[in-house]
């Protein structure tokens, strides 16, 4: 056994026994998921490292200028609302930064003067974690920011009962916390590219895949695969609309902060890739959506159209590396997404001359426009996008006419 795991790490050619390939392979795969999942999570913690060093930093300063400013001996609450407003308010803008972290000291002194009124217990526990997850969903926050925040009265509640009442003990501990979140957020703020780097990438990732289950459904005919795409490409929706505040918040940032200014011109390319993105989300849910009722059909499609969709996702992957090195490639066209998605409408066109009904109509139209916004969200114009496209189109209905005549 020792000699094949050997042979497996070494690579020692094809000696040893023939029966134990099978396991030596299911070894070579398992050491080679553990390393790229190790080399992923390296990468992962390398690239939120400073958020997570603002934190801890926000965390401790929180307690000690509590005990130094307000005499308090075991302020707790301070870093915990040091912690929460970080978490809460990154990629946020400066209003929605200050809107949190105000409204978690109030809501601490709300629910300070609740258990004021109807005491500590296990019912009471209940109502102040019932309330606090209430005012974070009234102030905005997502999933995570609201459990923390029923999260964090539990602990209020149960590690210092005795402060009951309407003391400002906590309330002003958690406003120590909030500002010193403020002022490492302001003074010390992750790189804006980073950010947006980080919401942009979700959006590709899921768009890539959703066009690869489209591809995947017409070139099998499955009805469950075209569903799941669909499902996928409604859920990129959101993200794009995340994208959008955290780039906004990626312009306030660099422009206020000195350490920052740089990321400016990073900032560019993606916004003006921004609205042409949202179109191409848009358009591939409506392509999905029109997959499904071809393939529902029952009849085979022309298997172009499988391959169309399938360079329209390889253009979505070209497009996120161009946004992260926009200097790569000077001119648009030269682009190997662009050729990607110019030789989408291309196959498109021929499948439509192989089959000219109403559905396939509808999704090469689908597959044209999706090009058409892809191609503009590389930087080119709307006119110069039209037109490459329209020129592609035309040479390959003139081909056709050749060919048939």
């Amino acid at each position: 056994m020792f000699d094949s795991l050997r042979m497996v790490v070494v690579g020692s050619g094809t000696h040893g026994c023939a029966g134990s390939v099978p396991g030596r392979v299911r070894i070579g795969g398992w050491v080679w998921r553990l390393r790229r999942r190790l080399s992923v999570g390296a990468r992962q913690v390398g690239g939120s490292l400073w958020p997570v060093l603002q934190t801890a930093v926000a965390a401790s300063v929180a307690w000690y200028l509590a005990t130094l400013i307000l005499g308090h001996e075991q302020p707790f609450v301070a870093p915990i609302a040091a912690v929460i407003s970080l978490g809460a308010t990154a990629g946020r803008t400066g209003r929605r930064a200050v809107e949190w972290f105000f409204g978690l000291s109030f809501g601490l002194a709300i629910a300070d003067l609740v258990m004021s009124v109807i005491g500590t217990g296990t019912v009471q526990i209940g109502v102040v974690v019932a309330l606090a997850m209430a005012a974070a969903i009234f102030l905005g926050a997502g999933p995570l920011v609201i459990t923390e925040a029923g999260v964090t009265a539990l602990l209020v509640v149960t590690l210092d009962p005795s402060t009951a009442g309407p003391a400002p003990d906590r309330f002003l501990d958690a406003l120590v916390g909030s500002c010193v979140a403020l002022a490492v957020h302001s003074l010390f703020p992750v790189d804006p590219k980073l950010l947006v780097k980080q919401a942009a990438r979700p959006i590709f990732d899921d768009l890539r895949a959703a066009l690869e289950e489209v591809a995947s459904a017409l070139a099998s005919g499955d009805p469950d695969r075209a569903e799941a795409a669909l499902r996928r490409a409604r859920g990129v929706d959101v993200r794009v609309s995340g994208f959008r505040e955290v780039l906004e918040a990626g312009f306030e940032t660099a422009r206020l902060s000195p350490s920052c200014r740089g990321s400016l011109k990073r900032l560019v390319p993606y916004a003006e890739a921004a609205d042409s993105l949202d179109l191409a989300v848009r358009n591939t849910r409506v392509l999905a959506r029109d997959t499904v009722g071809l393939v529902r059909r029952g009849e085979p499609t022309p298997a172009l159209l499988g391959e169309a969709v399938l360079d329209l996702a390889r253009a979505v992957g070209d497009l996120a590396g161009y946004l992260d090195e926009p200097g790569r490639v000077p001119k648009a066209i030269e682009r190997p997404g662009n050729r990607f998605a110019l030789k989408a409408a291309e196959e498109a066109t021929i499948a439509l001359g192989e089959r000219n009904d109403l559905p396939t109509s509808m999704l090469v139209g689908q597959i044209r426009s999706t090009a058409v916004d892809l191609l503009r969200a590389s930087g080119m114009h709307l006119d110069e996008a039209a037109g490459e496209l329209d020129s592609a189109v035309r040479a390959v209905s003139t081909r056709n006419e050749q060919h048939a005549a």
